[in-house]
């Protein structure tokens, strides 16, 4: 699990990790590093410290606990998406919330089908603050910025455009320097750029659509997912398994070394303190 949520981590990065897990471990009373301990390291390094000192009103909580609702259903329906790891609604630096997933395997490349199910997912969390909470909020900005790159590129760049064909519509996307992007002759005519647009809308109108399809099927999912997250504010895949068969989630599991940290104690003396050095000092 640490393998497939830390790639490309070099071995001082890993040190790093294990140093910070035993940190983790020692402010708990622990005994033992654990996976836990290993979980929170790996959290504070890549999204930054929690902000549990951050007072959210409760309607942003809530919509925040639907937004990664909707992200982590969206996510176990689609196919060809990395299984859901974790989804929390703790600040960490800029987010208010945050929905893991973890590849099951080394990948390399992208497929059509994969980065369709990714579309859908990145618009999961906008459609539920929509259906749910009957508003739209900022914190989609950054899904819509990435699921429209990759409907671009998809279309301009990867030839997985069926009207558009195998070739390459992108500009060269180099450095500007003096502003010679401005005097770079263009070879694709505004009637092109145009079929370009509408294809890209087509396929973020229908990825939209599947996504807001699976929510409006699955409202039981989304409110038992909301109402997990709003009391324990961290789920892991174990629970959301639960919700998607449509069980009740497993309380979090208990730290077994964090249950009744005792303090260190003192060895009982055997025998009464002399002022004597010991003997070979």
């Amino acid at each position: 699990i640490l393998a497939r949520g830390t790639p490309g981590m070099s071995g001082a990065d890993l040190a790093n990790l294990v140093n910070e897990a035993a940190l983790f471990a020692a402010r708990r009373g622990k005994r033992f590093v654990e996976m836990d301990d290993f979980e929170s390291a790996k959290d504070k390094i890549m999204m930054g410290a929690e902000r549990k000192s951050m007072i959210m009103p409760e309607e942003e909580r809530q919509n925040t606990a639907y937004h990664e609702s909707g992200h982590a259903l969206v996510a176990r329906l689609m196919p060809k998406t990395d299984p859901v790891h974790k989804v929390t609604i703790i600040p960490r630096g800029r987010a208010l919330g945050l929905t893991m997933q973890l590849p099951a395997e080394d990948r390399y490349s992208m497929d059509k089908e994969r980065i369709l199910s990714t579309i859908a997912v990145l618009f999961g969390g906008r459609i539920a603050e929509e259906i749910f909470m009957n508003q739209m909020t900022t914190g989609a900005s950054n899904d819509f910025e990435r699921a429209t790159d990759m409907a671009r590129k998809m279309v301009t760049q990867w030839g997985m455009s069926d009207a558009m064909g195998t070739m390459v519509y992108a500009e060269n996307e180099g450095e500007v320097f003096l502003g010679r992007s401005v005097t770079t002759h263009k070879n694709i005519s505004e009637a092109t750029m145009q079929k370009v647009d509408d294809e890209i809308r087509r396929i973020v109108d229908e990825q939209y659509t599947l996504a807001r399809r699976l929510i409006e099927e699955n409202r039981d999912k989304m409110e038992a997912m909301t109402k997990a997250l709003l009391e324990w504010e961290t789920i892991d895949a174990e629970q959301i398994d639960d919700i998607m068969s449509g069980n009740p989630p497993r309380p979090p599991k208990p730290s077994p070394s964090a249950k009744d940290p005792q303090p260190p104690q003192d060895p009982e003396p055997t025998a009464p303190a002399t002022n004597q050095p010991a003997e070979g000092h």
